[in-house]
């Protein structure tokens, strides 16, 4: 799956969307060592949502942890308290580890959620970064792929109709069930996120449904291939690729100048990713490895808003992708930074980048 040449992009249907994605850290300081209280993290990434959704970003994802240095693990419940403190911006998981999860109760919190927001709910399921919901939630994790294929099958199912007959391996029966409440869109938007899985990139394809491609490191070339296979199994199970929407998901960070960027981003980034390597056995990262992925051909968007920009762009040449999620910081940054890393993404680079992804269809 190596390869360094680039997927023809397609054309988006729409306005290249453009948004911001938190697993909501709860680290300490890298440099003070300060640890703020989960309310008031909650309080924080309320602001930053509400601000995502005034400089007129697209979609906030949040993602589903079950450890102490996360409060996200009932993503559902802070969304819907986003919901009403926002009028536009779609509100998504980031993802639903929908192996260990119930697919009755996750279709009831995002067709809650769909209501509250007047039609805003996304749910991204996928794997996850962490296993800690596996055993909390009674379930094998080397029955991940089993319960995954099988869960999905319900989620659809009950987001195609009220009332539902289904059996499986993993779940009791439903016999002519009915599932309540029923979302404003119908369908409710169910994205599949993968980090680099053919068998989920072609699952996603199969399905008909969105995909989202984590890239957190190497050279975004590489990934290409995903991109390519994704398009190939739409058009060979009869599925218009065009109508399927790719996803970007990467981190980064956006400051006024570039060395304000880097000095906010890589300390917190250095000292959380060198932590989840001791548990899974990677060697130490140094910042220079890391601050090596801000390259225009690494990663990471770290910079001023003119090299994302610039980035962005080179990624929608290899990828043809309909959206961008940016994690903006890793670990903890100071609240004032991160709000100005939103407003600089909402106000000075994603107009910039959908007017030039537009320019270029119109004339492709």
């Amino acid at each position: 799956m190596d390869t360094a040449q680039p997927t023809s992009p397609t054309a988006p249907a729409a306005p290249f969307e453009v948004g911001i994605y938190s697993f909501a850290e709860l680290t300490p300081d890298p440099v003070t060592g300060a640890l703020i209280s989960p309310a008031q993290r909650l309080h924080n990434l309320l602001e930053t949502i509400e601000l995502a959704d005034q400089v007129g970003l697209d979609v906030f994802g949040l993602g589903e942890h079950h450890r102490p240095d996360f409060v996200s693990s009932a993503p559902a419940v802070i969304l819907a308290a986003a919901a009403a403190r926002t009028k536009t911006i779609r509100l998504s998981t980031a993802v639903t580890v929908l192996s260990s999860d119930d697919p009755v109760r996750v279709f009831q919190d995002f067709a809650t959620l769909d209501l509250l927001s007047n039609g805003r709910a996304e749910i991204m399921a996928g794997r996850g970064s962490f296993i800690e919901s596996f055993p909390l939630f009674g379930y094998d994790l080397h029955d991940y792929d089993e319960l995954f294929a099988e869960k999905l099958d319900l989620l659809l199912k009950l987001r195609e109709a009220e009332t539902v007959t289904w059996a499986g391996k993993h779940r009791p029966a439903l016999h002519n069930q009915g599932v309540y409440p029923r979302p404003v869109q119908q369908p409710i938007p169910v994205w599949i996120a993968v980090g680099g899985t053919p068998q989920s990139v072609v699952r996603a394809a199969t399905l008909g449904l969105p995909l989202a491609l984590a890239i957190i490191g190497g050279m975004p070339e590489r990934f290409a291939p995903f991109a390519q296979l994704y398009r190939q199994a739409a058009r060979q199970a009869g599925r218009d690729p065009a109508q399927l929407p790719l996803s970007i998901n990467s981190h980064g960070f956006i400051a006024d100048d570039t060395q304000t960027a880097v000095d906010a981003y890589y300390p917190s980034a250095t000292v959380v990713m060198n932590k989840i390597g001791r548990e899974r056995g990677w060697a130490p990262a140094t910042r220079q490895q890391l601050e090596a992925g801000r390259a225009l051909r690494g990663a990471d968007f770290v910079g001023a808003p003119a090299e994302i920009v610039e980035k962005i762009l080179f990624q929608h040449e290899i990828f043809g992708h309909q959206r961008l999620l940016l994690q903006l910081g890793v670990g903890t940054i100071e609240h004032r930074q991160v709000m100005r890393a939103v407003e600089l993404l909402g106000t000075a680079v994603a107009p910039v980048v959908r007017q030039e992804i537009a320019r270029r269809a119109a004339q492709s």
